[in-house]
């Protein structure tokens, strides 16, 4: 076990005996999270747990992409501990979180407001000083303001048109440009998180399914790797090469469809209306392994539950190489419209070191030049086997963040076409055992919107202590804000199709 040997250091998926977890002094743990942000690593996750008589414990989960290891740090405060947004703005997020559940005020952090408008976990404890008795509505709050002549105010939200979920933005204008974008979420807030404490049981399954529910597999696939690390489980091979094809015709799904919105939003509609179609293709494909067009049913803690025939399998390829031709059919149009490029090219973007500073993740990431791909720097199952290319852009605007989903769907295509070409023969699901009481292991996946990241610790019966979830979108709010800043309110709706970040996954 690597954490007591190097001050706490450990490798993606093994489970490490929660009690060598480093306990440190609440200054020198922000100062280690700091300088490691500033070294190369960044927050996969920060988080409280309950702790001793009244006090709460902070975690903080470092990722390294560079040699492709985790660290986690600790300390244990009461009511207030410093701040680590003014050096660290990728906390300013997680630092709201625990103002929200636990009580926990971050002394410092520029702009302390509730995250998901619910009261705290912990009775008689509240960083706002508000009573248990407060009513609590989400966007009920202090927004940031500007003063100043022909500075205006526009409120989009939280009901909007179309099927879409609840999500308020808040603009400060001065004609047609924005000056500062804040976005105000926790309309979508179910508990769910904390519903999982407590099992695994019959129910958490279905709740890691449905996290976010256009990232069944993603999700349900960091909750079953995190279980089997803690019950010592080895996946059979076959099943890990169904995992890795169900993941990726779920970013193919969901790639494609991002591309045909991004048309429809500029009023293109042959892409549009082809890659609407083709997403249900891939859809299909994906009820052709487990009979759910969203994956449900088919990840299971040990392997997955279904197997395909040869002739279904053949089916299968069949699909996938007219799917091919179809997208790139489709989204060859986009490329070779100028009109198109004249609206993404310089439109929205978010420079490499704004994405580094705010630590974003997945296609927004990528899109902007860093080489972050949880695929390629903490790979597990099956793509320990078949390395998968990163693909990366260097503007950071609509068109890199379109470019990328492309490539993706290039390399998905590809990869899936060459495992179902040598599939693996062998059963696709082991037994899981007991889960090993007292440990902590930490879970990622690269779904199609980023990286995953479960956090799991057993109590001393084996059952989780705590359990934390960290969805792409929680790191990638902030970039949709800094996309806007300086543009014309116009480019909103585009920018904001261009990240298609999560509204439930970030309202756990």
């Amino acid at each position: 076990m690597m954490a007591t040997g190097i001050g706490g250091f450990f490798r993606h998926q093994e489970a490490v005996l929660s009690a060598d977890i480093p306990e440190l002094g609440a200054a020198e743990f922000r100062t280690r999270v700091v300088e490691a942000c500033r070294d190369g690593g960044r927050l996969a996750a920060l988080f409280g747990q309950p702790w001793g008589a009244g006090a709460v414990r902070l975690f903080a989960v470092l990722a390294f992409d560079g040699p492709g290891r985790l660290a986690c740090w600790s300390t244990a405060v009461e009511d207030r501990y410093p701040a680590l947004t003014p050096q660290c703005p990728q906390a300013q997020g997680f630092e709201r979180e625990i103002a929200e559940q636990w009580g926990v005020c971050p002394e410092g952090h520029p702009w302390l407001k509730p995250l998901r408008f619910h009261h705290s976990y912990r009775p008689g404890h509240d960083a706002w000083g508000r009573s248990k008795d407060a009513p609590l509505t989400p966007g009920v709050t202090d927004f940031f303001t500007m003063q100043g002549a022909e500075v205006h105010e526009v409120a989009v939200g939280p009901v909007h048109a179309g099927v879409i979920e609840p999500g308020h933005f808040r603009f400060q204008c001065h004609g047609e440009q924005v000056f500062h974008l804040e976005i105000a979420l926790g309309y979508q807030h179910r508990g769910v998180e904390r519903a999982m404490w407590g099992g695994p049981n019959r129910r958490t399954i279905p709740y890691a399914e449905t996290l976010a529910g256009d990232t069944t597999i993603g999700h349900t696939l960091a909750y079953c790797q995190s279980i089997e690390a803690l019950a010592n489980c080895r996946v059979p091979v076959r099943a890990q090469a169904w995992r890795a094809i169900a993941l990726e015709l779920e970013r193919l799904a969901n790639h494609t469809g991002d591309l045909g919105a991004l048309a429809n939003d500029i009023g293109f509609l042959p892409t549009a209306s082809y890659c609407g179609r083709i997403r249900g293709d891939f859809l299909n494909m994906t009820a052709l392994l487990c009979g759910s067009r969203f994956g449900r049913g088919l990840v299971r803690p040990g392997g997955v539950a279904f197997d395909l025939v040869p002739a279904a399998q053949a089916q299968l390829q069949q699909s996938l190489q007219q799917a091919r031709r179809d997208v790139a059919g489709a989204v060859e149009l986009l490329w070779n419209e100028s009109s198109v490029l004249g609206r993404f090219e310089n439109t929205g973007a978010v420079s490499r070191p704004t994405a580094l500073e705010l630590g974003l993740v997945g296609v927004a990431a990528r899109a902007s030049a860093v080489e972050r791909d949880v695929r390629v720097q903490f790979p597990s199952g099956f793509y320990r086997f078949a390395q998968m290319p990163l693909s990366t852009y260097h503007t950071g605007t609509v068109f890199a963040r379109a470019y990328v989903r492309w490539m993706e769907i290039q390399r998905s295509l590809t990869f899936i076409l060459e495992q179902l070409q040598t599939l693996p023969e062998g059963p696709t699901r082991s037994p899981l055992g007991p889960l090993v009481p007292g440990r902590t292991v930490v879970g990622l996946v690269e779904g199609w919107r980023g990286e995953i990241c479960h956090v799991a610790s057993t109590d001393a019966a084996g059952r989780f202590a705590h359990y934390k979830v960290v969805d792409p979108s929680f790191h990638n709010w902030m970039g949709l804000a800094m996309a806007l800043r300086g543009g014309p309110i116009s480019d909103f709706p585009l920018c904001n199709k261009s990240f298609n970040l999560s509204y439930c996954g970030h309202d756990l």
